[in-house]
């Protein structure tokens, strides 16, 4: 009995040895998955931020941060000259391809029309095409009744108007174009003047202290030469697309006049 009993006892101890160690493993388990899971956000996270931090800005976004960094002030009114002088280079251009005409096509019509029907029906074929040929066409045709010598002074005549149609709000771009650059130096000037200011407030020449207000300084700078830039692009494609116009013009008002001595010389 008492062997039974000692038997007992050291199965009953065993069997409790296994169950706490049993315990403290369940115990200890969660302990380790908190752990892994804890690491596994922390390591998502910084990979996170350091592909936030790799990952390289947009155009439009260092723009716009360079933009924000040079001061409201004087980039502001950069940026209203190039506001203003894209709508009126835009209006131009628009405007201009508008009062482009084939004028050998216009010629032949009218004079197949005068040929054909006489003055009336030259002035006809004017009035239904756009464009200021068609209208020096017109004018012409109005004065030729009267003589050669008053249709000729009629077609210079209105032929300086169209010019100046043509021309309209092109000196605004050109007022535009040398006001860009000029604020953007003076942003620079204003901008180095302030970077002294600090250098003589510190008594000290510490880098540090002036390289933000030289840095905005002469972003001005660069913002107006590329508002020039662009500008000057546009103009000079509306000037050439001006003296196309008006050789156009020159041209067909020595052809009209010729037209008008042969008709009178049918007659």
């Amino acid at each position: 009995m008492k062997k039974l009993f000692s038997i007992m006892a050291i199965a009953a101890l065993v069997f409790a040895g296994t169950l706490t160690a049993n315990a403290s493993a369940v115990q200890t388990m969660p302990t380790s998955t908190q752990m892994l899971t804890t690491a596994a956000t922390v390591s998502f996270i910084q990979d996170e931020e350091a592909a936030g931090e790799e990952a390289p800005k947009g155009w439009h976004q260092n723009l716009k941060q360079r933009f924000i960094e040079g001061g409201p002030g004087f980039m502001g009114i950069v940026l209203l000259c190039l506001i203003l002088g894209l709508a009126i280079a835009i209006e131009r251009i628009i405007y201009l391809n508008l009062s482009t005409t084939n004028t050998q096509k216009l010629a032949e019509n009218v004079e197949s029309a005068l040929n054909s029907g006489g003055i009336e029906a030259a002035k006809e074929v004017c009035r239904n095409t756009k464009g200021p040929v068609a209208s020096i066409y017109y004018q012409g045709l109005d004065r030729a009744d009267e003589s050669i010598e008053a249709a000729e002074k009629a077609v210079v005549a209105y032929g300086g108007v169209q010019m100046g149609q043509l021309e309209k709000n092109v000196s605004w771009i050109s007022l535009f174009i040398a006001l860009a650059p000029m604020l953007g130096f003076m942003g620079t000037v204003i901008g180095m003047i302030l970077a002294f200011d600090k250098i003589e407030a510190a008594g000290d020449m510490n880098p540090s202290l002036v390289a933000g207000g030289i840095k905005v300084a002469l972003l001005t700078t660069v913002f107006g030469l590329v508002v020039a830039i662009i500008l000057q692009i546009f103009y000079n494609y509306i000037i050439a697309k001006i003296d196309s116009i008006v050789n156009s013009m020159e041209d067909a008002s020595i052809t009209l006049i010729d037209m008008l001595v042969d008709y009178k010389n049918k007659k």
